[in-house]
């Protein structure tokens, strides 16, 4: 009977018929799960999501072509599954769904995953706006004015908003960050039209994801499998890299030390990985591998799945304990050499030669090595993996609309919330200028016309002012006649 001991999962049986297993303890040690197209790495990942959900762990996995949503529903008693399980001596087997949760980055296939512009930070957003190293320092300035200007940029209209009060202010923060250029700008707010074109405003906004929801278990204590749709996702593959790592980023900030605990807290499958490291700049580069070396501390595996193991940067490569490798084909020299790579990534075995092994394997057979006592890893193990108990194909439309309006979380996470940040504050700022401008300009114009109407007061007479002026004047010429007349009459009688 094929069964693994306490503490394990099973993975399936090796060439003499002995349980090929991972522990639990090791499973934070991360892993590759690499092969070509058609080989059986998206049935691995489904068996091992389902060892996983029996033992009590989350996980999140991303589902590109969407048949892990499958994982929901009891799987069909199909002859080629029933002869696999007794082949490897597989007993007790049958049919059994499990605890599923569906997310979707557009909302349309399961509960819409949002996040704030500010919580996504200018180095995860340079990589899916694709910013060259300029751009991406004009970028991370403005999210310093925005930090210190007290402005919480939430949407991409609040991006939007800062860029355009980025550009006003360009003179004075180019004094005090170096040169900002306004090409640079305009060149950011194009690329921010080709996200929303791809879909990006309905990934910012609010409420914003709470990762503690990825790490639920059922009412049964099987741990709870969240499957993204990422069948549209991978459409704008720069996005899909970029989300994943951003999601990945947010459990290292959010989650806490924990050591090495007995079994993960959550483990993440990371499909079509090398969409994570092509084109990805050096900065971000640093980032995938310091998230991965420091995760592990936090209770979180990271598995990447992957047709060539080559597409994994090498320091994260090291960092992978366990290793399910599926067939690769040498039919040129280029892949002759992956193939030999993939082998001498494994502890030989000495009853096979690993590199011939690897371009035999069927459909389903993969080599296997796995950490055990002490991180020791096991030499290469040629494993039949054991067949999935949970659907082999996609969910209906109907059973994904049914899940979506059972789950208890719809409340939380299906509208959108928009509250008072960035772009209205800057708004209501603008306002204000504006009415304290046109108030300044109107008293400017009041004062003029009351300088001017004292002027006119000053170089005219009104008609009641002139005939005083002249009374004045006659009153005065007569007084003076009459004094002189006086003074010379005066003076000639002398």
């Amino acid at each position: 009977m094929l069964q693994a001991p306490p503490g394990h999962i099973l993975l399936g049986a090796d060439h003499r018929g002995a349980p090929v297993t991972l522990p639990l303890k090791m499973a934070n040690r991360h892993g590759l799960i690499a092969g070509a197209t058609g080989t059986g790495k998206t049935v691995t990942v489904q068996i091992m999501a389902e060892a996983f959900a029996r033992e009590g762990v989350p996980v999140f996995v991303s589902d590109v072509k969407g048949d892990l949503a499958g994982l929901a529903k009891p799987g069909a008693d199909k002859d080629f599954l029933t002869k696999r399980a007794s082949d490897i001596g597989l007993e007790g087997y049958g049919p059994e769904d499990f605890p599923v949760r569906l997310w979707d980055f557009y909302g349309e296939g399961g509960l819409p995953i949002r996040a704030t512009v500010t919580e996504v930070g200018p180095l995860l957003l340079s990589r899916m706006l694709d910013l060259n190293d300029t751009q991406e320092g004009v970028l991370a300035i403005a999210f310093r004015v925005a930090d210190e200007d007290g402005l919480p940029v939430v949407d991409l209209k609040d991006l939007r908003s800062l860029l355009n009060h980025f550009a006003e202010q360009r003179a004075e923060l180019s004094a005090m960050y170096g040169n900002v250029s306004p090409a640079s700008v305009a060149a950011i707010q194009r690329r921010l039209i080709q996200l929303e074109d791809q879909g990006g405003d309905l990934f910012f906004g609010e409420p914003a994801l709470d990762v503690r929801d990825l790490m639920r278990t059922a009412r049964d204590g099987m741990g709870v499998q969240n499957v993204l749709k990422a069948d549209r996702l991978m459409q704008a593959p720069r996005l899909y890299g970029a989300f994943l790592l951003w999601l990945l980023s947010e459990l290292f900030e959010e989650l806490p030390e924990v050591g090495d605990p007995d079994k993960p807290k959550l483990v993440f499958v990371f499909d079509e990985a090398h969409l994570l490291f092509d084109g990805a700049s050096r900065s971000l580069l640093q980032k995938v591998e310091q998230v991965c070396r420091l995760i592990r501390s936090k209770g979180v595996g990271v598995f990447f799945a992957t047709q060539d193991p080559g597409d994994i940067l090498d320091g994260v490569a090291g960092q992978l304990g366990t290793r399910v490798q599926h067939a690769l084909r040498a039919f040129t020299p280029a892949q002759a050499r992956r193939v030999k790579a993939a082998a001498e990534s494994f502890r030989p075995n000495p009853d096979f030669k690993t590199g011939d092994v690897i371009t035999e394997l069927g459909v389903g057979e993969a080599l296997v090595s796995t950490l055990q006592k002490k991180g020791i890893p096991t030499p290469a193990a040629r494993t039949m993996i054991r067949p999935p108990a949970s659907r082999l194909g996609p969910l209906t439309a109907t059973e994904r609309r049914e899940m979506l309006r059972a789950d208890e979380l719809a409340g939380n996470y299906a509208k959108p919330v928009d509250r008072r940040s960035a772009h209205e504050i800057l708004a209501e700022r603008a306002e204000e200028r504006a009415r304290a401008a046109e108030q300044a300009e109107s008293a400017k114009a009041r004062q003029s016309r009351e300088r001017k109407t004292k002027k006119r007061r000053s170089t005219r007479m009104s008609t009641s002012e002139r005939m005083l002026t002249q009374a004045t004047r006659t009153a005065t010429s007569t007084i003076m006649r009459e004094l002189i007349r006086g003074l010379l009459g005066g003076l000639k009688r002398r």
